[in-house]
């Protein structure tokens, strides 16, 4: 079971879901969600500025549910920040990109960026819950 997760989606009903099955599954103690990629980061800022060094391992998400098409700052934008030196402190910090879409470019697209372990479909499921623990070997 992870600590915490993050979930980033505009759509209400997703989250809620995501929620859901997640508790259900036991598979996280804490899920925090993000509506857009600008909310997430400002999550990520708050956890850098305001916890002790010793404390942001234990504080920080293991895992990111990362939606892609999103107001405000989609999930590549948000990526492309992510990647940047400015959080480098959460560079252990894995991403699912779990989208609606199956773009072949998208998934071309995905590779580039190391800290993505997977694409996967919506919605989310107790079974890919299951693979993504395996993948991840917690």
């Amino acid at each position: 079971m992870f600590d915490q997760i993050l979930c980033i989606d505009d759509d209400p009903i997703a989250l809620m879901l995501c929620k859901k099955v997640i508790t259900k599954a036991a598979f996280s103690n804490e899920i925090i969600t993000a509506q857009n990629g600008e909310e997430a980061l400002l999550y990520f800022n708050t956890l850098k500025y305001n916890t002790k060094p010793n404390d942001l391992d234990n504080k920080k998400p293991r895992l990111i549910l990362l939606d892609l098409n999103m107001p405000v700052m989609g999930g590549w934008e948000f990526l492309d920040h992510f990647s940047t030196s400015n959080y480098t402190d959460f560079n252990t910090t894995n991403i699912i990109i779990l989208s609606s879409t199956i773009d072949p470019e998208d998934l071309e697209k995905a590779k580039k960026y190391p800290m993505i372990l997977d694409f996967l479909s919506k919605p989310i499921t107790q079974q890919m819950l299951e693979y993504i623990k395996n993948k991840m070997t917690i």
